[in-house]
């Protein structure tokens, strides 16, 4: 999996500015924890499965061109914790080509991350401080 690096920053109250290269997005609560600037982290991270999800049955399918009109994809949290995730496709597919596209669903490599219940490490960053703010 390619990647850049992701830096947040902080903003009022729980909203962030989250940076991926050039592109920017807000990240935060909603009301009355948050300002409700932009999606959760939890739905961040559900955006992420569902693209990285759609993006791997599109590839599968454009490349045996296969004739799958349209993917949708809804991801949720459900209530016991887990994630669900509903795919449909559009086309005039074989049982088979289902099969394989939805098998394909399962092995993206946001699935196959939070599948394996990824180690993260915390690693504590020295930040300078700005000029004349020693204590």
């Amino acid at each position: 999996m390619i990647t850049r690096i992701v830096t947040v920053a902080e903003g009022a109250r729980l909203t962030r500015s989250v940076s991926i290269g050039t592109h920017h997005l807000t990240a935060d609560e909603p009301e009355p924890i948050g300002a409700d600037e932009g999606p959760t982290p939890g739905e961040l991270l559900l955006a992420a499965l569902g693209s990285c999800t759609s993006m791997a049955v599109r590839a599968l399918a454009d490349r045996h061109d296969w004739p799958l009109d349209r993917i949708d994809v809804a991801v949720r949290f459900g209530e016991q914790g887990d994630i669900v995730k509903n795919v449909g496709l559009t086309g005039d597919l074989e049982p088979a080509q289902r099969e394989q596209l939805l098998a394909a669903a399962g092995r993206c490599p946001v699935h196959r991350l939070l599948a394996r219940e990824a180690k993260i490490v915390t690693v504590p960053a020295l930040l300078a401080e700005p000029e004349g703010s020693h204590v």
